[in-house]
Order: C-alpha cells, then structure tokens, then sequence
C-alpha cells in the first residue's frame, strides 16, 4: 500500500464476533489501518442546518441507507393501499353487490407474474397488449428495466417481499446478535432452486403458440387470477399457511432467504444484472484492505477482493459503499474512468424508472383492464365452476361468452 500512515482507523472485533465472522465469510483477520486525513471519507453530519427539513435533505442525499429506507416503506405504502382497495373490491364481489362499490385497483396485477410473462410473449410475438391484465405487462416490464441498468435494484428498493425480508433478518440479528451464513457447498445449490423455478416457468411459456397464448389470457381463470389468489391467502389452508411460517422463520435466522434461494423474480433479475452496465466499483489503488465491506454486504459478496461487483446477488443497496472509510475508493459507477453515480441519483433511477414506466401505461390508456362492474359482478358469482381452474398454463375450454 502507498498510503502515508499519518492517522489510523481501527477496526474493531470481539474475539466471538471475529470467529463467527472468520468461519462464515472466510475473510482474513481485521488490522489496524492507516488513512492520511486528506484521504479519510467525511461522514454524515449536520452542523450548518438549522431546521429539520433541511437536515432530512441532508440526510436524503448522503444517507444512501435513509433514503433507501424512505424508498421502500413509501412503496410499501402504496402496496398496502392497494391492498386495502382490492379487499374491499373483493368484499363488493362476494357480497353478490350488498357491500359498497370500490374499483379494482390494476397495481394487484403486479402479484400476476406467470400472468405477465405470457402477456410478454403475446405482446411481442402479436404486438398487441391485451386488455386483461395490462398493467401486469408495464410493471413487469418496469421491473425488467431495472434489472438491465440498475442490477437488482428493485430487490432492494422497490420489492415489498424484499422489504419484508430484510426487516425479518434484522429483527433475528437484533435478538440473536447475528444471522445464520450457509456454508457454500450448500449455499450454491440452494441459489440455483430460484433459477431453476424461473426455468420451468420460462420453458412452459417458451412452448406455448400464440393461440394457446391468447386462450389462456382471454380465458375465464385468467380474468379473474388476482381474485382467486387473495382468496387463497384469505381462506388459507393449515398447509400453506405453515410453509408461510416456516419461510418467516427462515428469514429471521438467514439473510434474504426467500429472495435468495427461492424468488424467481431474483433469478431472472439476477441474470439481467450481468447486463447492467452500472457496478460496484473498487478502486484498488487507494483501498487499504479493511474489509469492512464485505462485512456490510447482506449478500456475502467479498467485495473487498474485486474491481467490479459482477455477482448476480448484488442487490445495488450501498451498504458496502457507505462503510468504506476511504474517498473515492468503492462506488456506483458505469466503469471505472467514469464519475460515481451518488445514492440519491441512483435512487431517484430506481423509483424514476418504476414511475416513468407505469405511468407511460396510464397516459396511454393501457393501465385500467377492460372488465366490466357487470361482467365482475357476474364471474364473482362463478368462481367455483370448473371453467376458472387451469393446469400450468392449460385451461379448460370455454365459449365466447365465458
């Protein structure tokens, strides 16, 4: 290292923090670190402002762990919200129009992947985006965007599952005092189920013609997929619900861990991530080995051993470039001659990229299905008969006034 010792950094570690950390990250015992003052990475802080809005600027802009936190619990929100509206939608449905009217809230679609993937493939082999389930398209697209330029952003600033996730592994690792690593030799095979899952999805789809396609979205089961999927959530069975539990579970002790061995959206993020030509960055030169970012990484990255995070676990979340305690030295950047991308840009990407999508889909009128209060008051009524059942992708025949 070139580094001039003239101050020190210490990183400190219980001898038992050490041991956990060293069996389950196999990561080279810390020491203390020289960093020149010029050098030193100046941290948050608030002394010129006066008033709490200008400190939650402040903070907005060089807090990348605030500002993502504020990013993701107002999407919560907003997936809450629709939630309420589309219980209460449901509510109308079953109540055969006794309960008050509420409009289906189209944002329910984006809980539609398999839905999605096949109005993806019959919008691109057709050119035309079917009046079904329409707002399923953009957001999966929107998502889809994300993951070619902003890696798996979405995971980690927009998912509502992933926000879940990550509140769970912390909630363990405030009552335990540290989560659960598994060991690579299992960690590999358990990452591959969720690509696996993305696979036979993707094969199934991949198989169907365009007639086949247009079956399935116009059929009756398609029409009313989102409202056979809360009632399964809502009349749950003891089954289900304990596969539930058992997923909590594992969350609260493993980091991530339906998002990272299970989620096929994360698999298929993950594969678009390799494309993105936004990266963690590291700047060998000026690096001085600390680790501390590797540490931080919720995906067990080894960030301090490489040039560019290419890693397909990479979640885009900065917690590995706000602990660097060093200028310059780990950031966002396009490549690594190119200035960094700041966190509050990179967030602004994220969320721009969702908005900017799903409201091209509004301004063009292609948000809103093409179902009916009438139509839905009558296939509520219908729900159980066998022509809104379906068997991977096949459903029964049905008439044109089915």
């Amino acid at each position: 290292m070139s580094l001039v010792a003239e101050q020190e950094i210490i990183v400190h570690f219980s001898d038992k923090g050490w041991s956990d950390a060293h069996r389950s990250r196999s990561v080279s015992k810390p020491r203390i670190k020289k960093i020149p003052p010029e050098r030193r990475r100046v941290r948050l802080g608030f002394p010129a402002q006066r008033t709490w809005y200008q400190k939650l600027i402040v903070r907005l802009k060089d807090d990348p762990q605030f500002l993502r936190t504020v990013v993701q619990f107002a999407f919560l929100l907003l997936v809450i919200w629709i939630g309420v509206e589309f219980h209460l939608f449901v509510k109308w449905g079953v109540s055969n129009g006794s309960e008050p009217f509420f409009e289906r809230p189209p944002g329910v679609e984006g809980f539609l992947p398999i839905s999605a993937l096949i109005s993806l493939k019959y919008w691109l082999e057709t050119g035309i985006i079917n009046g079904v389930h329409p707002s399923g398209l953009f957001i999966l697209l929107a998502i889809v965007a994300t993951g070619l330029f902003l890696k798996k952003a979405f995971c980690s600033w927009l998912c509502p599952i992933g926000t879940l996730s990550e509140s769970l592994w912390i909630l363990g690792k405030r009552i335990f005092k540290k989560n659960l690593t598994v060991n690579r030799w299992l960690d590999y095979p358990l990452r591959s189920l969720k690509y696996l899952l993305l696979l036979f999805f993707v094969s199934v789809i991949l198989q169907m013609d365009v007639t086949a396609l247009k079956t399935f979205i116009y059929s009756p089961y398609n029409k009313v997929a989102d409202i056979k999927m809360y009632l399964f959530f809502a009349n749950i069975d003891s089954f289900a619900l304990w596969t539930i539990l058992i997923f909590v579970a594992l969350s609260v002790v493993i980091k991530n861990f339906w998002c990272r061995y299970l989620c096929p959206y994360g698999a298929l993020l993950g594969f678009l991530s390799f494309l993105s030509p936004l990266k963690i960055t590291r700047n060998k030169s000026t690096c001085v080995d600390c680790e501390l970012c590797t540490r931080a990484c919720p995906a067990n990255i080894r960030v301090h051993k490489v040039g560019r995070v290419w890693s397909d676990e990479c979640m885009s979340c900065f917690a590995c470039v706000e602990v660097c305690p060093v200028k310059d030295t780990l950031n966002m950047k396009v490549s690594k001659n190119m200035r960094p991308v700041p966190s509050w840009v990179f967030g602004g990407l994220v969320a721009g990229t969702f908005v900017a999508i799903t409201g091209l889909a509004m301004l063009a009128g292609k948000w809103q299905n093409e179902i009916g209060k009438e139509e839905y008051q009558r296939r509520f009524q219908q729900l159980d008969s066998p022509a809104y059942q379906h068997n991977r992708g096949s459903v029964p025949d049905y008439g044109p006034h089915d």
